[in-house]
């Protein structure tokens, strides 16, 4: 559960929205701010990459098809696992999807 401007958020043990609608960036925010990471522009452009994939599939990618489709659609650079990891150091996929508020990705452990 997570309190934010007075308002309660389901979330399941590992921290992803029980309620996929309770998303806003304002709570992407907070969730990066509890892991010491502040969302710059790098962060976003990946983050709405997810959500428009999470939109259109109805699932999150997990990483080796973020990175495939990153490449096609963004370039190589963005796509490369180092830069990735460099943005969401605790797995780019899982906490990409947990600030994007969509589930977590299948395959992810």
């Amino acid at each position: 559960m997570i309190l934010i401007n007075g308002r309660e958020i389901g979330t399941d043990a590992e921290g992803y929205l029980a309620d996929l609608n309770d998303w806003s960036e304002e709570l992407a925010g907070f969730l990066a701010e509890r892991d010491n990471l502040n969302l710059e522009e790098a962060h976003w452009e990946i983050i709405r990459f997810m959500r428009n994939y999470f939109a259109e599939h109805g699932m999150a990618p997990n990483l080796r098809i973020l990175t495939k489709l990153l490449k096609a659609e963004l370039g190589e650079e963005k796509a490369d696992k180092k830069y990735l990891f460099d943005l969401f150091p605790y797995g780019p996929a899982k906490q990409a999807a947990r600030y994007a508020g969509m589930p977590k990705p299948t395959g992810c452990v």
